[in-house]
């Protein structure tokens, strides 16, 4: 979005400079990409005209522009002369998108440019240079240059999209006092003319026709505004509907009403139907595309670009402005599949102000009938205005509780009022309706981000947390189990919430949450876990010889297309080997015991117990186990299956963990403080005979949880005893609280031998 300095102050009363203006919109969210002062090219009367010595037609001219040194020019122009006064580009003059720089000519220097008047964008005359009079003043502008911004838009804010919204919000930051521009109100004129919607794609569709016009140049102010963003001015016509396109935001386009016969119809083309734009391009649409036509045919693919029949020309007499109102996911599809982008298609798309296509289209007619002449004969509306219906219930504390800030509800008010809210407050609680050209703002959190970038991003306390129950709580977990996996050596991976539904039905059977339009054919679903991602990553890394990694990712996965219908998981990595090679110490590959222990470590010491049963798609079927504390599944853990590797184009080992959500974890103020005992730890050794797929985990459990005063079960031995049996044997720690009897701790001793041969269905070893 481009716009002039000048223009904005058509709508902003203000004592900044665009510096000023260039820091304040960036301080409120809209992002000033470049702010452009150009040189203006001056008057300067040549006083020296001599032949180019290795040229038939260049001449080295002597010129004064002012200063006590002539400037020496090489100028090609049939009609230079001595005592002429012309327009030179001094080096740092822009000429056709070009800046103009000191160099050599066939060998000589040129300090500058004489221009032409199709050079300075103020007539076609490209012949020669231009003459000025002979009382312009020597060394002064010869154009009244425009200082011009250049920001960059997000889909979010299509109000920037126009000089008034922008100009509304530098209001309401205290950046000048908004000067409300005095519109004029559509009002229905009986005509030959009528418009018939025939789609529910169009709300409105305002028809103004201007008859007896003869075409004109636009105005200085509109043509040196155009020329300014890089829009060359056509005609007053065609010129007030790109001026109002940027001034107000709303799409125009205008016809030659002569070349239109009977009405003019909205409707949804047939499919094979041909249509060939401004451009000469010929396109076949399909029956998703909406089309402005009359009895001959298609006149425009509306909201994308306009066609070649109906367009106006110099020899127009008769113009006919269509200003309406189009569905934003119609216009995109229709320009995306074309492949054509347009200023108007742009604005569509992101969600034009639906109540302001009357005024839009009255301003317009003005400016044209103010350069060309004629008179309006018909004006006409099909549809009615699509006004949003956007109440939105708001109270005042939410601020703090979203920002961890607070504000005065007097000073919420106030801001509110001047970014063009309406507020209906009853008590505590306000029903706030945004502005129609604000068509974002659509729940509580749209406001708080708009009294937070007007009262400024730079006032929040640099502790401010956030302070109210569930929110803190959620905030400080996820930041706690981040900052534990860094402490476990892990490097946090960031991706986009998006996955492939290919990998994502070869990892699990989770339901695959498939997008409509994806942003590339590889993202085609919201993602159901965070393990796909990682695994891509694993498998670019590998490939550029990076195949030992330690990663984890925390972050929101989907469970359905439905609001709400998502969770946050976490999601542990680690590939190849412990650590590099050397020379000290021998490393080995990463196992599964690496990141069950990551896994064991946020448990902050309470009691689980590990199954290995029903291994997801991703795991290998022998080297799985899930953590569990009773019916709960805490975490997974496992290396990852070879097929899977191999699909992936992984060779290197993979072992992975999933939280699948980590609201099943204990928050790091969960759990009592253990204080260290006084007494010394007991230990005491146990050996089982269990069947032989029994695993060693099943029996540690059992163990530990037979009684408190056990902190610690480690199998030290296992082996084979044939006919379908194994011997386990293990070492617990006990740790006294009291004085124990012998008896205390043979009770200790029964209630391990009790718990493992029940549960594991096992039977002490005594010898």
């Amino acid at each position: 979005m481009k716009w002039t300095y000048d223009w904005l102050t058509e709508y902003l009363d203000t004592k900044l400079t665009p510096e000023q203006i260039y820091d304040e919109l960036t301080r409120i969210g809209l992002e000033v990409e470049d702010l452009i002062t150009p040189t203006s090219p001056i008057a300067a009367r040549i006083v020296e005209c001599i032949p180019h010595e290795n040229s038939d037609h260049l001449h080295v001219l002597k010129v004064d522009d002012g200063t006590p040194t002539l400037r020496q020019v090489v100028c090609g122009a049939p009609n230079a002369r001595v005592g002429l006064i012309s327009a030179l580009a001094v080096p740092g003059c822009i000429i056709d998108g070009h800046e103009i720089t000191s160099g050599k000519l066939r060998g000589v220097v040129s300090d500058g440019m004489m221009c032409s008047g199709k050079e300075l964008g103020i007539s076609d005359d490209h012949s020669g240079i231009i003459e000025l009079d002979e009382n312009t003043k020597i060394g002064a502008p010869v154009l009244d240059v425009k200082t011009v911004f250049d920001a960059g838009i997000t889909p979010n804010r299509p109000d920037y999209l126009s000089v008034r919204g922008i100009a509304r919000d530098l209001s309401a930051s205290g950046a000048g006092k908004y000067i409300a521009p005095s519109d004029k109100e559509f009002k229905n004129i009986d005509g030959n003319r009528r418009v018939v919607i025939n789609t529910d794609k169009c709300a409105t569709y305002k028809l103004i026709e201007i008859s007896g016009v003869k075409i004109a140049p636009s105005s200085d102010k509109i043509a040196s505004r155009l020329r300014a963003i890089g829009i060359n001015p056509k005609n007053a016509a065609i010129d007030a509907t790109n001026y109002i396109c940027y001034d107000m935001a709303q799409p125009m386009h205008c016809f030659d009403a002569d070349e239109i016969k009977g009405d003019i119809v909205v409707r949804m083309a047939t499919s094979g139907e041909k249509f060939t734009d401004l451009f000469g391009n010929e396109h076949e649409l399909t029956d998703q595309d909406m089309v402005i036509a009359d009895d001959n045919g298609i006149l425009a693919l509306a909201g994308v670009i306009g066609g070649a029949r109906g367009s106006t020309t110099e020899n127009t007499k008769n113009i006919i402005l269509e200003s309406a109102y189009f569905d934003p996911v119609s216009v995109r599809k229709s320009a995306k599949r074309i492949g054509v982008s347009t200023d108007a298609s742009y604005r569509y798309e992101r969600g034009i102000d639906p109540t302001i296509t009357g005024t839009a289209a009255i301003k317009a007619a003005e400016i044209i009938i103010d350069a060309c002449g004629g008179k309006i004969t018909t004006a006409y509306s099909a549809g009615k205005d699509k006004t949003p219906d956007i109440k939105i219930k708001y109270t005042p504390d939410i601020f703090a509780k979203k920002t961890g800030v607070e504000m005065n509800k007097n000073t919420q008010h106030d801001i509110l009022e001047k970014l063009g809210y309406t507020l209906e407050i009853r008590g505590m609680d306000w029903l706030i309706t945004p502005p129609t050209r604000r068509v974002d703002v659509q729940i509580p959190e749209t406001i708080v981000a708009d009294l937070l970038r007007i009262y400024g991003y730079e006032k929040l306390a640099q502790s401010a947390t956030h302070t109210v129950g569930d929110v803190e709580k959620k905030y400080n977990h996820e930041l706690y189990l981040k900052r534990h996996m860094a402490s476990c050596g892990l490097n946090e991976c960031c991706s986009y919430a998006f996955g492939n539904s290919e990998i994502e039905g070869l990892l699990s059977d989770k339901p695959i949450i498939k997008i409509t339009n994806p942003i590339t054919t590889d993202m085609d679903t919201a993602r159901n876990g965070l393990l796909g991602g990682l695994l891509q990553t694993v498998s670019n890394n590998e490939k550029r010889g990076y195949s030992d990694l330690n990663l984890f990712e925390l972050g929101v996965v989907f469970d359905d297309d439905i609001p709400g219908a998502q969770h946050t998981s976490l999601c542990i990595v680690r590939t190849g080997r412990t650590g590099p090679k050397h020379w000290q110490s021998r490393t080995r590959d990463v196992d599964i015991y690496d990141v069950k222990s990551d896994i064991v470590s946020m448990l902050n010491g309470q009691k689980f117990t590990v199954s290995s049963d029903n291994a997801p798609r991703w795991a290998h079927p022998y080297r799985y186990g899930k953590i569990v504390q009773g019916k709960r599944i805490l975490a997974e853990f496992g290396q990852l299956h070879p097929s899977v590797a191999k699909q992936l184009r992984i060779k290197t080992n993979v072992v992975i963990a999933i939280v699948d959500d980590i609201n099943n974890m204990p928050n790091k103020r969960v759990g009592k403080n253990i204080t260290p005992s006084e007494f010394q730890p007991i230990t005491r050794d146990f050996a089982f005979i269990v069947d032989a797929d029994t695993p060693a985990e099943k029996l540690t459990g059992a163990a530990m949880s037979s009684d408190s005063h056990i902190t610690d079960v480690v199998v030290f031995d296992a082996f084979d005893l044939g006919n379908g049996k194994k011997s386990i044997a293990f070492t617990i720690t006990i740790v006294p609280t009291e004085n124990m009897t012998d008896a205390e701790l043979l009770k200790i001793q029964d209630s391990v031998i009790k718990s493992v041969e029940k549960k594991c269905d096992a039977q002490i070893r005594d010898k």
